[in-house]
């Protein structure tokens, strides 16, 4: 009945760190692990000293393989692939996070053992334009340390909706400047896409770094 595999296909950064730091990183629902911005991402918190993975969940297999759109799994189907990439790699403690739907999925598992925090970037707490879908309650029970990083005005979760949400005392937030859902700012805004992204990528380190 699954369309899982059990050993997934990975890509891994900083595989020769010895920090002890691991972190697995899932993609969003339009794009896999290998777009520039999960690269980008990888790249820069693998030089910090710790060990990147990442994973296509299987709607996102099935795409690279048929080369045709395909809409995500279900939930559930989403969760035991993450899980699956958990256990495959999880020779002690990891954190774990993803982009939008895969830091969504994410937050969902923090009550796994070997899981010791998590990192959310860009968290889609509702759809575009339909703030009354809200799909982040379950963030006001997170009980490990998670960070989650949100631009400016995202359409899914802007700073001004996220002050009024309730939110785990564990849950440590930090916004980019301008930022829409892929962290890209307005040109009028004086700060770079780069910018924001080499500032994600250094919170994203230090926060893993300090656990």
């Amino acid at each position: 009945m699954s369309e899982l595999k059990m050993e997934q296909t990975l890509l891994i950064d900083g595989a020769s760190s010895h920090s002890g730091h691991s972190f697995i990183l899932a993609h969003g629902a339009g794009a896999g692990m290998d777009h520039p911005f999960m690269t980008q991402m990888a790249q820069g918190i693998a030089s910090h000293g710790i060990k990147v993975i990442r994973f296509n969940f299987p709607y996102m297999q099935r795409m690279l393989a048929e080369q045709r759109r395909l809409p995500p799994n279900k939930a559930p189907i989403l969760l035991e692939a993450f899980e699956q990439v958990i256990a495959q790699v999880a020779d002690g403690s990891v954190m774990i996070g993803g982009k939008s739907m895969g830091g969504r999925m994410a937050s969902h598992l923090m009550h796994l053992p070997q899981v010791k925090g998590g990192v959310f970037l860009g968290f889609p707490f509702h759809p575009p334009g339909k703030p009354e879908r809200l799909k982040g309650e379950h963030l006001a029970d997170i009980n490990k340390p998670c960070l989650l990083i949100q631009g400016e005005r995202d359409t899914m979760g802007s700073k001004e909706e996220i002050a009024q949400y309730s939110l785990s005392p564990l849950i440590e937030m930090a916004f980019l400047t301008d930022g829409d859902h892929s962290f890209k700012p307005r040109k009028a805004s004086g700060v770079s896409y780069q910018q924001n992204m080499a500032q994600a990528i250094e919170l994203t380190a230090k926060f893993i770094l300090s656990r």
